[in-house]
Order: structure tokens, then C-alpha cells, then sequence
């Protein structure tokens, strides 16, 4: 996986070793690609891994005197969906954040990370193109500021240098006469990737189009701008009329790819469709159908979301964590995931492994009070951390309400992926003690019952929450 690993205290640090290292280096914060792409053998030649997740004030949200927000390189996809400023002011990247894999995956995943893993059916990159993004790198050479749409080369290529770090994501704030939204097609409801998907933001003066911007994403080489749909809806009525119009504007500017997911015909015509919907929605004053005004996080109480800033280097450190409310220490395993960590070093076998690519949500346990899954984690990030397993969930002898819940229900099935729905569950129930069905729903998309008895564990749930 990897040789060395460090746990950076400042952007200096970095820096200074992503310069003497270069291409057999990388950033990793949420690591929900990276460690893939390591296992994989996608990414070659690395051999240190810098961790950011330490380095204070960098998963801050905020606007400036000019209504330009900010985002740090360490804010999560949860992060946005939770930001009251996002929501308001840049409603199509919190809706394109929500549409991000699941909870666990929106714990862990940086607004950064999508848009450096660029890959074009990446949800956060349309929204933030249609909004006119930069990104500012940092390398020991100085400071750049480039453009969203100059920033992309091809699949999955960027004009990053080997030795830049992406330390700001900025955007002009939407005006009161602006309105958007974000729509995605993807094979199911929940951990999908897109077949397609729009960023429509819109200004209007009553009901005439000012200036329209349009992004798709999944259908180029790069997500880019639907430009004749945009250069059509300039100066005209939003109607019926004219939004079949520019759907069909917009599906001219699609040239995607055949492959298993669909057909680039298909593909195509979804762009019609959804830039259709899109358009339809902010006419009739519906675009954010669909979004919960208080989606689950899965995080639980604020007070257990802190991370302590330490500096250690791997190997050469002993990893110190706490799991379950005991302290351990492991002097081998630093070039592990956290998955396996738990379960072959510090044999706390009751978190699964299922799929290792944070599909099945089996290896779901608590980070520093957020649900993750334990497979796209790197081992070392336990360094100083507080963890929770499935074995940490009962009080001694006495089970979890949830664990009860589960028995008395028949919930468990074969048992394997039960952990996992337990650890979800439980952190639901520490976010909100009384959940709506559609809530216990949203928290565990992230978990994949394979026996497909979704009824008895939604059943338990809410019998929990009693």
C-alpha cells in the first residue's frame, strides 16, 4: 500500500515534502479514492502518504466582504449538505454533495478530492463549474489561482502539479435573483455514480432568463458548459416552450461513451430529460423537492467531533487510539486500512469486511463520533482517534437498545452485514432519538443486506427509537 506516512500539523509541512518527494507522494484526507486506487494498483510509485486531517481551520465554510464563499480543502461532502450558508446561497453543490455516495462516504469525502480526482462523472465538479469556481495550489514555489474550467486536461488529468496542494475552493455567492438546482441519473437511489447529471443555475428578472448557466457531467471528457442551451435561454420567457428548447440545445452538447452502466444514445437522451426536469423545477418553484431540510449525517453529538492536532510519522510511530474506551497500541499495521487494522491487530473481529470499496457498509464504525467505513480509511488516522466498533455498542452485559431491537425483531439474517446496520442505527439514534421511516431510510443506504430483508431491519429501528 504505502511506506511512509505522516500526519501533517501545517500547509508548510506538506508542502515541503510533496516538493522533495513529488510524484511518490500524495495528499490523503478523505481517502475514499485513494486508498482504491492504491489497492488497485491505479496509482504507482507512491510510497508516502501525507495526511491533512490534522492541520487545524482547513474544514471551514465562510464568505468574505465580497460574497465569495470558501471552501477549505478539508470540508466533507456532509459538511456542505449540512451548511446552512451552501444550502442558501449555493444550493446546487449541497444538493450535489447529498447525491454523494451515502453517509459514511459523505463523513469522509473532501470537496477537494472530487474535484482533483476529476473525473467527469463526479457530482461536485457541475455545480461548482455552473458557479464559477477557482482553486488556489500552494506549492514552495508560491500561490496559484486557477479557474474551474481551466483546470481540467481530460479523464481523471488536472493542471496540478506533483507538488501542489489544493488549499482554497472559491465561488461567487448565488444572488437573490439567481435560482438552481442539480439533477443526476444513476442506476439506484443510493451509492451510485452518475450516468448523467446537470447543474442548472439560472438568473431571472420575473420570469425572463438574464444569463443561464448549464453544466453536464458524465457525457464529455470533462464536465463543461451546455453553451448553446445557455446562449438560448438569455433574454427569454422560462416557459414550457422554451425549456423544451433548451433541453434539446443541451443534448447536442453531450458526447458520451457505450459502456456496461449505458449506451451513449441513452445517455443523450437523459440529458434532455434531466436538463428538462431541472428547468421545469426552477420554473414551477420545486427545485429543492426532494432534498430533507434536515438530512442525516450520521455524526451524532457535536461535542465527539474533534480531532486533536498531533504531528507522528509511519513507520517509526506506534499507532495510539482508543477503541471501545480502551487504549491500544500498535506497533505494526501503519500500512493497512482501518478494516484491517481493527481486525487483524487489535482482533476486534465483529466489523466485516464485505466488499473493501465502501459499497456494502459491513465495516461501518464510529471515527472521532462520525460513521465511516473502515475500509477507506488508512490505519494510521486511528493515531490519537477515539473508535467505535460493533463490540463497543452494548453497556457490559447489557445490549444496546438497538441490538435488542434487532433480536426481537428477527432482523438478523445471515448476521454479515448486521454490524454494520447496527452501527448505523445506533448513530441515527444518537443523531435523532425519534426518526421518520424516511429518515431510518436514508441512513442506511450506506448499508447493502444482501439476504435483501430490509423490512424487519427498518422494523427494528424504529421499534429502537421507542
Amino acid at each position: 500500500m504505502w511506506h511512509n506516512y505522516l500526519n501533517a500539523t501545517s500547509i508548510d509541512e506538506v508542502v515541503k515534502v510533496l516538493g522533495e518527494k513529488r510524484e511518490n507522494a500524495r495528499i490523503v484526507a478523505g481517502g475514499t479514492d485513494l486508498i482504491l486506487e492504491l489497492e488497485r494498483g491505479v496509482r504507482k510509485g507512491i510510497d508516502t502518504l501525507v495526511d491533512v486531517t490534522r492541520i487545524p481551520h482547513l474544514d471551514q465554510i465562510s464568505i468574505d466582504e465580497d460574497d465569495v464563499i470558501h471552501l477549505g480543502p478539508l470540508v466533507t461532502h456532509n459538511d456542505c449538505v449540512a451548511s446552512k450558508l451552501i444550502r442558501k446561497k449555493a444550493y446546487p453543490l449541497a444538493r450535489a454533495a447529498w447525491e454523494v455516495g451515502a453517509p459514511q462516504i459523505r463523513n469522509r469525502g473532501t470537496i477537494a478530492g472530487n474535484l482533483i480526482t476529476a473525473s467527469p462523472a463526479n457530482d461536485t465538479i457541475s455545480p461548482l463549474m455552473a458557479l464559477g469556481a477557482s482553486v488556489t495550489l500552494i506549492s514552495i514555489h508560491g500561490e496559484r489561482i486557477v479557474p474551474l474550467k481551466d483546470f481540467y486536461t481530460g479523464v481523471r488529468r488536472t493542471v496540478m502539479q506533483p507538488d501542489e496542494m489544493l488549499v482554497d475552493i472559491s465561488f461567487p455567492a448565488m444572488k437573490k435573483s439567481q435560482r438552481g438546482t442539480f439533477m443526476k441519473l444513476g442506476l439506484r437511489r443510493a451509492q451510485a455514480i452518475s450516468l448523467v447529471n446537470a447543474a442548472i443555475i439560472l438568473d431571472l428578472k420575473t420570469d425572463t432568463v438574464q444569463s443561464a448557466s448549464i453544466t453536464l457531467g458524465a457525457v464529455t471528457p470533462i464536465i463543461t458548459h451546455a453553451v448553446e442551451a445557455e446562449k438560448f435561454l438569455a433574454k427569454k420567457k422560462l416557459n414550457k416552450k422554451n425549456i423544451a428548447q433548451a433541453a434539446e440545445l443541451a443534448m447536442q452538447a453531450a458526447h458520451p461513451i457505450d459502456d456496461v452502466r449505458g449506451s451513449a444514445n441513452y445517455r443523450r437522451e437523459m440529458v434532455r430529460v434531466i436538463t428538462s426536469r431541472g428547468l421545469t423545477a426552477i420554473l414551477d418553484e420545486k427545485e429543492q423537492s426532494g432534498m430533507p431540510k434536515k438530512p442525516i449525517l450520521l455524526w451524532g453529538s457535536e461535542e465527539m467531533r474533534s480531532t486533536k492536532q498531533l504531528t507522528s510519522e509511519f513507520p517509526g510511530t506506534p499507532i495510539q487510539t482508543t477503541i471501545n474506551g480502551r487504549a491500544y497500541t500498535f506497533k505494526n499495521g501503519f500500512n493497512k486500512t482501518l478494516l484491517r487494522l481493527i481486525r487483524e491487530e487489535g482482533m476486534l473481529t465483529g466489523t466485516k469486511e464485505g466488499c473493501a470499496e465502501g459499497e456494502c457498509g459491513a465495516c461501518t464504525v464510529f471515527l472521532d463520533g462520525k460513521a465511516v467505513m473502515a475500509c477507506l480509511v488508512p490505519a494510521p488516522r486511528a493515531h490519537g482517534a477515539e473508535i467505535t466498533t460493533v463490540e463497543g455498542l452494548a453497556d457490559g452485559n447489557e445490549l444496546h437498545p438497538i441490538q435488542k431491537a434487532f433480536v426481537e425483531n428477527g432482523a438478523v439474517q445471515c448476521g454479515y452485514c448486521t454490524p454494520g446496520f447496527l452501527m448505523s442505527g445506533a448513530k441515527l439514534l444518537e443523531e435523532n432519538p425519534n426518526p421518520s421511516r424516511s429518515e431510518i431510510e436514508q441512513a442506511i443506504t450506506g448499508n447493502l443486506c444482501r439476504c435483501t430483508g430490509y423490512y424487519k431491519i427498518v422494523k427494528a429501528i424504529e421499534e429502537a427509537s421507542q
